[in-house]
């Protein structure tokens, strides 16, 4: 398995002051949408993808750094759901921890709207399209993390591990393609001898 994120623009991602605690919240990931891998290549998420690990120990991060938790499901301040929509999750703000309020205030303002997720794929389906595209689409996944990003990037390893895959695919493809052709070549030249 490959350990990788998926990363978008988090439109409904916010904060929340409820009774004395904050929050910063909203849809880590969003189900149907398509996420551009590179030109022509994209990667959508089925709606049963988390329903086998949503229970799990999952943890919220900043940036993806494993120093900097903002909550964890297991302690009760991270909580996550699956809706229509996609992933959604409420993070309980440690107001006695510098890092977290200080990513509080960022959402606030809007100056951090982006977020991502950390993953293994455990089953998934590749479609290529008559445009020449392909989607693969995340069936079932294994989640460890979410996270409150900056700069959210797709993790190189597995663009190219993607890219990889397609290259081997196409090639098996032409080379199908002309051992169909050699061996219809070979059975017209024997019928005519």
């Amino acid at each position: 398995m490959d350990r990788r994120t998926l990363t978008f623009n988090a439109d409904k991602f916010n904060t929340r002051a409820e009774d004395g605690n904050l929050y910063i919240e909203g849809y880590f990931a969003i189900f149907g949408s398509f996420y551009e891998l590179w030109d022509g290549a994209f990667e959508t998420i089925d709606p049963g993808a988390f329903s086998d690990t949503i229970g799990d120990d999952v943890r919220a991060l900043i940036n993806h750094d494993t120093t900097l938790v903002l909550g964890r499901t297991t302690a009760g301040t991270l909580t996550l759901r699956v809706d229509e929509r996609g992933l959604f999750g409420s993070v309980l703000v440690n107001q006695n921890d510098t890092d977290a309020m200080n990513v509080y205030a960022r959402v606030q303002r809007g100056d951090v709207s982006q977020c991502s997720f950390g993953f293994d794929i455990l089953e998934e389906k590749r479609e290529e399209r008559t445009d020449g595209s392909t989607v693969w689409t995340l069936m079932k996944v294994k989640l460890y993390e979410v996270s409150v990003c900056t700069f959210p990037a797709y993790t190189e390893t597995g663009v190219e591990a993607r890219k990889a895959e397609l290259e081997t695919v196409r090639k098996r493809k032409i080379e199908q393609w002309r051992e169909k052709a050699v061996a219809r070549l070979k059975g017209v030249m024997n019928d005519g001898a």
